[in-house]
């Protein structure tokens, strides 16, 4: 069994050990180690990475008691030297440590209290046995946290005897394998049994953000940042503000309005568009009725969308009783449509023959639409069409 020597150091990034054991898989191997300071997954916490004799750790995993490293192939000696991914440890760490306090004060300001954790590589949450918080309450929670920040208090991790855990002020006193159980205190604010890997100091989570909250199954699932992580928001949220303000001529407060205005004048834009292309259709409608004394009217666009076509057709069939086949090369689509006084049912047709054409879509008695992947497809639906209502009317 391996000397985990995550426990006695987690700060430790360098090691020389001896394999133990390797274990051979169809396309990658598992190896045990002497001495092993690569976390395996468990308790929220993902696993390190590094190298092991310069290959890849694709995966650590704890099994009966026995942690394996999954490597892509066997290293050549049989004693190894290790290395860890430290940005990545001591963002787990940042995270874990900040995860405890956090957690801690919200059962101490609202009696919430962590049904579950998530540590992700993009995203940090808890679940809380609360259905909802304030935007105050969530202020409050921030500055409590970020206040502990500073105040740079001391966390000792330790092993009792599970026996003597009772005499500790756990929040919870979970199950766990062993006859020892690991702590980690957070002088003053928190004990809690764990097994994952902590910083020294509060001071080391730099800065803690509340991101955003959601319900979950009557809880409050919390979505938050420590540490590297949250700097790294920060700093990208200044810079993508800093881009707006100058895009939009204004300061930071002010960003807002000048948005919400902006927004206004394109909704009023949009409404103008929409009333000046009705007025296009509708007189677009009446040329291609003048134009057509056939029953059908066949006409293909190369610059109009599917939503465009639907409404000249729309204005022709209130003004005509004519059948109406439009096609857009712009989006590869067909529009069949008439007003019922054509005796064809344009979405059961569409049902029979629209596959033999490499087409989807479907519609009902007296309109339906299509999609192809190719012009020629569009093309060939298209005379077959033209056939079809011939025979019919």
């Amino acid at each position: 069994m391996s000397n985990r020597l995550y426990y006695e150091n987690p700060y430790l990034t360098k090691w020389t050990t001896t394999i133990t054991n390797i274990i051979t898989k169809d396309d990658y191997v598992l190896v045990t180690l002497a001495e092993t300071a690569f976390y395996p997954e468990g308790g929220g916490q993902p696993s390190d990475t590094g190298l092991i004799d310069h290959i890849p750790v694709m995966d650590v995993f704890q099994e009966f008691g026995e942690v394996y490293h999954k490597l892509p192939h066997s290293p050549e000696n049989r004693e190894v030297e290790c290395v860890i991914n430290w940005e990545l440890r001591y963002d787990h760490m940042q995270q874990h440590t900040g995860q405890h306090l956090l957690s801690a004060i919200c059962i101490d300001e609202y009696d919430a209290h962590t049904t579950s954790f998530h540590l992700g590589k993009d995203t940090v949450s808890i679940d809380l046995s609360v259905p909802e918080f304030s935007d105050d309450q969530l202020l409050h929670i921030e500055n409590q946290v970020n206040k502990a920040i500073y105040e740079n208090r001391e966390i000792n991790t330790y092993f009792v005897p599970k026996e003597k855990a009772s005499t500790l002020p756990l929040r919870k006193t979970p199950d766990v394998e062993g006859n020892e159980m690991r702590i980690v205190e957070i002088e003053g604010i928190d004990t809690s049994a764990c097994a994952g890997t902590h910083v020294k100091r509060t001071g080391e989570l730099g800065l803690m953000k509340l991101l955003k909250t959601e319900k979950s199954k009557g809880n409050t699932r919390v979505y938050f940042i420590f540490g590297g992580r949250a700097l790294k928001d920060y700093q990208e949220t200044h810079s993508i503000l800093t881009s707006l303000t100058n895009q939009y001529s204004t300061n930071r407060g002010g960003l807002i309005e000048k948005i919400t205005k902006i927004e206004n004048e394109n909704k009023q834009y949009q409404r103008d568009i929409e009333e000046l292309n009705g007025r296009i259709s509708q007189l677009l409608a009446k040329e291609l009725i003048q134009t057509h004394q056939e029953r059908v009217i066949t006409e293909e666009f190369e610059d109009k969308s599917l939503k465009e076509l639907q409404g000249i057709a729309k204005q022709i069939n209130e003004l005509s009783n004519q059948c109406v086949i439009f096609t857009t090369t712009l989006e590869n689509k067909l529009l069949i449509s008439h007003n019922g006084s054509v005796p064809v049912q344009c979405g059961q047709l569409f049902k029979q023959e629209l596959k033999n054409y490499h087409g989807k879509g479907g519609g009902n008695n007296t309109t339906a639409q299509a999609a192809f992947d190719n012009i020629n497809d569009l093309d060939a639906f298209k005379s077959m069409l033209q056939s079809k209502i011939k025979e019919l009317v």
